[in-house]
C-alpha cells in the first residue's frame, strides 16, 4: 500500500498517530480526484442533492461515491475478519488471504454460477460463507493434530490456496466463455454502477460489527494458554467457532460483492499490533479504520493513473502486488513459533527401512502405469487395449509421457535439493515461489515478445527461477534461513505470482485464454521434437547433479561438523 519506510515510521507511533499518518495520502488523492471532476463543493452536492441533467454529476452519484463508500466498507471488514483471525488462532500470518477463506469464497461463487445459478438467489454472501467456512475448516483439518501451531496453520492455508486456485484455474479453463466476465470480479474488482453493493456490505458488517463487539471480552480471554482459560469455565471450542464463524461471515459477505482483495486483512492488524495497540478492543477499532483507509487509498490511487494503462486492473490485484512486499517487510520483525535456525537432524523425515526395495516397486508400478496408458484408451465400446491396426495413437501419446516423465524427474531433482539444502522436508519450487517467479517471468514473455520461440521461452523462466532464488537467499541469509520464515518467504512472492497474474488475464487480451490453458500444466501440445528436448535437458540435469550428492549427503551433518 504504501512505502515500507512509511510503514517503519508510522509503526514508532500510537495507533491513532499511525492511522492519521497513513489518512493523509487518501485526503490528498480524494481532495484531488474531486477537484478534477468539478471541485470539492459540487462533488459533495453530487453526492446529496444530485442534479441528473448533468453527467458529471450522475457519474459521482452513481459510480465514483458508491466505489468509495465501497473501499471503505471492503477495507475495513476484511481489516476486522484479519483480527479476529489472529485473535482466534494467537497467529499474526492469520488472515482471509492466507488461511484460504477468499480463495474458497471465490471458487464457490464461480462453481455456483456456473453448475448452480439458481442458488444465487438466496444471496451470493452465503455461497460464499460456505465456500470459506468449507475452505478454513480443511485447513483445520490439516493442523488440529499440531495444535494449530502458527506456522502449520499458514502453511497449510497455503496448501489451500494452490489447491483451490488449481480448481478455479480449470473451472475457467473449461468454462471460459461462459465465465469470462468474473475475471475481473474475482480478481478484486470496486467498480460501481449504483448504490447496491454498499447496501448489500453495510448491513452485514454493522451487524458484524456489534457481534464483535459482544465477543470482546470472550476472546481477549484467548490472549491467555489454553489451561488458564479453561480455569475460567470458557469453552475454548464454541469461542474459536463464534470467532472464526463471525470472520469467515465478514470475509463471504467482502467477496460475494467485491471479490478476493489480498493482504487487506494481514496489514491492518499487524501496522496497529507494532503501533502500540495491544488490548484487543484497541486492535480492533484501529485495524478497522486503517483497513478502510489503506483500501480507499489504493483504490484512489490507482483511479488517479488508470488512464496511463491500455486495460482494466483491479483494485484487489494491485492490493496483492503491493501486500507481498509488505509481508515480506513484516515477516522478519514478527515473532513466530520455531523462530530458531534449522536444525537439520531432527528437521530430515524417517527413513525407509529398505529404501532400494521401495523404489524398485514404484519402478514397477509407475513401468505399469506407463504400459496402461499407453496402450489402453476409451473407444466406441467402452475402455479396449489398442489394436495393431490403430498405434498410429501413439505418435500423440508418447510424447507427452516422454513430456511428462523428464518433467517429473526435473521438479523431483529440484525439490530433493532445496529440502537438502534447507534442511526443510516442506520446500519445494511450488511452496518456495520458485515456479511462481519462473511463471511471472514467462507470462511476462509472452504477453512482450512479438513471438517467442520455445528456447527464449525457457531462457526466460530459468532467469525469472534464479532471480526468485536469489531473492529468497537475501531475504533469509541473516536469519540463518530459518525453515518458517523461508517458507512464508515462499508464501509471499507466491502471492504476488497471484497479483500478477491477475492484473494479465483481467486485461481481456486474448493471449490471455493461451496463458490459462498453459498454467493448467497440460501436455497436450507436447510434440515429437518438444518431447525430445525435454527429456534431453533432463537427462543433462540430472547427470549434472550426481556428482553433487556426496556434499547432499553429508550437508545435514552440519556445519560444525
Amino acid at each position: 500500500m504504501l512505502s515500507a519506510a512509511v510503514l517503519q515510521k508510522a509503526c514508532r507511533m500510537s495507533p491513532a498517530k499511525a492511522v492519521w499518518l497513513l489518512s493523509l495520502p487518501l485526503l490528498v488523492l480524494f481532495g484531488i480526484s474531486l477537484h478534477v471532476q468539478g471541485g470539492i463543493v459540487s462533488g459533495f452536492q453530487a453526492l446529496l442533492a444530485p442534479s441528473f441533467g448533468s453527467t458529471n454529476e450522475v457519474l459521482l452519484y452513481y459510480a465514483w461515491w458508491p466505489r468509495i463508500g465501497v473501499a471503505l466498507l471492503a477495507g475495513g471488514g476484511l481489516a476486522l475478519a484479519g483480527v479476529l483471525m489472529q485473535q482466534v488462532l494467537r497467529n499474526p500470518l492469520a488472515s482471509p488471504t492466507t488461511l484460504g477463506v477468499a480463495s474458497g469464497a471465490n471458487l464457490a461463487l464461480l462453481a455456483t454460477t456456473l453448475m448452480a445459478p439458481g442458488l444465487l438467489v438466496i444471496g451470493r454472501e452465503w455461497v460464499a460463507l460456505i465456500g470459506g467456512g468449507l475452505a478454513v475448516g480443511l485447513v483445520f483439518a490439516l493442523t488440529w493434530r499440531r495444535g494449530l501451531a502458527p506456522v502449520v496453520v499458514v502453511l497449510a492455508g497455503l496448501v489451500v490456496n494452490l489447491y483451490l486456485g488449481a480448481l478455479s484455474t480449470a473451472l475457467l479453463l473449461f468454462n471460459h466463455e461462459t465465465l469470462a466476465g468474473l475475471l475481473i470480479w474475482g480478481a478484486g474488482s470496486l467498480a460501481q454502477n449504483g448504490w447496491s453493493g454498499v447496501a448489500t456490505l453495510w448491513p452485514h458488517l454493522a451487524i458484524s460489527a456489534v457481534a464483535a463487539g459482544l465477543l470482546l471480552r470472550p476472546l481477549a480471554v484467548l490472549e491467555l494458554d489454553d489451561a488458564s482459560a479453561k480455569s475460567l469455565g470458557i469453552s475454548l471450542k464454541y469461542l474459536r467457532f463464534a470467532g472464526l464463524g463471525l470472520a469467515v461471515f465478514i470475509t463471504g459477505s467482502v467477496v460475494s460483492v467485491v471479490g478476493i482483495i489480498g493482504f487487506i486483512g494481514l496489514a491492518a492488524p499487524n501496522i496497529v499490533r507494532m503501533a502500540g495497540a495491544r488490548r484487543l478492543g484497541s486492535r480492533i477499532f484501529w485495524s478497522t479504520l486503517l483497513g478502510a483507509v489503506l483500501l480507499a487509498t489504493t483504490d484512489l490511487l490507482l483511479q488517479r493513473f488508470s488512464g496511463m494503462l491500455t486495460t482494466l486492473v483491479p483494485t484487489g490485484a494491485i492490493t496483492g502486488a503491493l501486500g507481498a512486499p509488505l509481508l515480506l517487510w513484516l515477516i522478519p520483525r514478527l515473532k513466530l513459533q520455531g523462530d530458531r535456525p534449522p536444525q537439520p537432524p531432527g528437521m530430515l523425515v524417517s527413513r525407509h527401512p529398505t529404501p532400494y526395495r521401495l523404489a524398485m516397486g514404484l519402478l514397477i508400478a509407475l513401468s505399469m502405469a506407463v504400459c496402461l496408458g499407453l496402450l489402453s484408451g476409451q473407444g466406441a465400446n467402452g475402455w479396449e487395449w489398442i489394436s495393431p491396426a490403430h498405434w498410429q495413437v501413439m505418435e500423440w501419446r508418447l510424447p507427452r509421457v516422454i513430456a511428462a516423465a523428464a518433467s517429473g524427474l526435473m521438479l523431483a531433482i529440484a525439490g530433493t535439493v532445496l529440502q537438502r539444502l534447507s534442511a526443510n522436508p516442506m520446500a519445494s519450487p511450488e511452496v518456495l515461489g520458485i515456479s511462481g517467479g519462473c511463471a511471472i517471468a514467462l507470462i511476462l514473455g509472452i504477453y512482450v515478445l512479438p513471438a517467442p520461440s520455445n528456447a527464449a521461452l525457457i531462457g526466460i523462466g530459468t532467469l525469472g527461477a534464479l532471480t526468485t532464488l536469489a531473492v529468497l537467499v537475501i531475504l533469509n541469509r541473516r536469519s540463518g534461513f530459518v525453515p518458517e520464515r523461508l517458507l512464508l518467504s515462499g508464501v509471499a512472492i507466491g502471492a504476488l505470482f497471484d497479483a500478477v497474474r491477475s492484473v494479465l488475464l483481467a486485461g481481456g487480451d486474448p493471449r490471455g485464454q493461451q496463458v490459462i490453458a498453459w498454467l493448467a500444466g497440460s501436455t497436450y501440445y507436447v510434440d515429437v521434437t518438444s518431447a525430445v528436448v525435454v527429456g534431453s535437458i533432463a537427462a543433462v540435469l540430472a547427470v549434472i547433479t550426481l556428482p553433487f550428492t556426496r556434499w547432499l549427503d553429508i550437508l545435514p551433518l552440519g556445519a560444525p561438523m
